[in-house]
């Protein structure tokens, strides 16, 4: 499934080879566990690419997209997905109360400042019992990382990831159980993924995209600000599939597994009534 998950990914945005690498493994993981039914609320869904990759696997979802970021909720609204797009902050959705059976984030929760609100926010929108399910990177992930071995040159090779992927915060399972029960959603299940070998794998290819962008860049721009201005951000830019099917083999050639430790979580939580 992750070789055919990644062919699409590669199809629909052929400009960001690491983040399909990445998101092939992640997406494989959220299809096995499934996607509830219902009204489901997609938090920070992006251009909306990656939920109809899901979507595909799945079947449909009544779904509402929620992005802070205008020029990729415009994109999303082009897939027609969603029954709503709607461009605002994760901690101020404009949203009634008890309206969504459940809530969705890939990757999201990683990148936002007040956590503790959004939390709260996401609580706020479900129905009583509803399911919110997310991935996050996990405690684990700078130690999954190869990068260099010396403390110095280490310590600042782990401050420029976090810079390029705006990685906030690498909460462990007792954190996240935590701060879910302080907003009022119980933890219902987590587990873990992303190999040691497949993040090293990650890295690489990052390394030669876009981290090579960002240090042109001087280190200055986000990977998708550079993928704006150059201009390869867009539904026209695609891959044909026998061209996508080949980035995918050499990407994931050798199809590293590997076990602990894992570089990522997936958590699921209820609302408590």
């Amino acid at each position: 499934m992750r070789r055919k998950l990644l062919t699409e990914f590669m199809m629909q945005a052929p400009y960001q080879p690491a983040t399909n690498y990445w998101r092939a493994i992640e997406v494989e993981e959220v299809i096995k566990y499934g996607l509830p039914e219902g009204r489901g609320l997609d938090l920070g869904c992006g251009d909306g690419h990656l939920m109809a990759i899901i979507l595909a696997s799945t079947g449909g979802r009544e779904l509402v997209g929620v992005d802070i970021d205008s020029s990729e909720t415009a994109l999303a609204k082009k897939r027609n997905i969603y029954k709503d797009v709607v461009t605002a902050r994760a901690d101020q959705m404009p949203f009634p109360d008890s309206i969504f059976d459940f809530a969705f984030s890939n990757s999201v929760l990683e990148h936002i400042e007040g956590i503790s609100e959004v939390l709260s926010e996401v609580r706020r929108v479900l129905r009583p019992r509803g399911r919110f399910i997310f991935t996050v990177p996990g405690t684990n992930f700078h130690r999954c990382l190869k990068g260099p071995r010396s403390p110095e040159k280490r310590e600042e090779y782990l401050r420029e990831i976090d810079a390029r992927c705006f990685h906030l915060r690498y909460w462990g399972r007792d954190d996240w159980r935590k701060n879910l029960h302080a907003a009022g959603l119980s933890p219902a299940h987590e587990h873990e993924f992303l190999t040691r070998l497949q993040v090293q794998r990650w890295e690489h290819i990052a390394s030669l995209t876009s981290g090579f962008l960002y240090r042109l860049s001087g280190r200055r721009k986000q990977p998708i600000d550079i993928q704006r201005r150059i201009g390869i951000r867009s539904h026209r830019t695609r891959l044909p599939r026998t061209l996508a099917s080949l980035s995918t083999r050499i990407l994931d050639r050798g199809s590293p597994g590997g076990d602990s430790p894992y570089g990522c979580l997936l958590i699921e939580a209820t609302k408590v009534q």
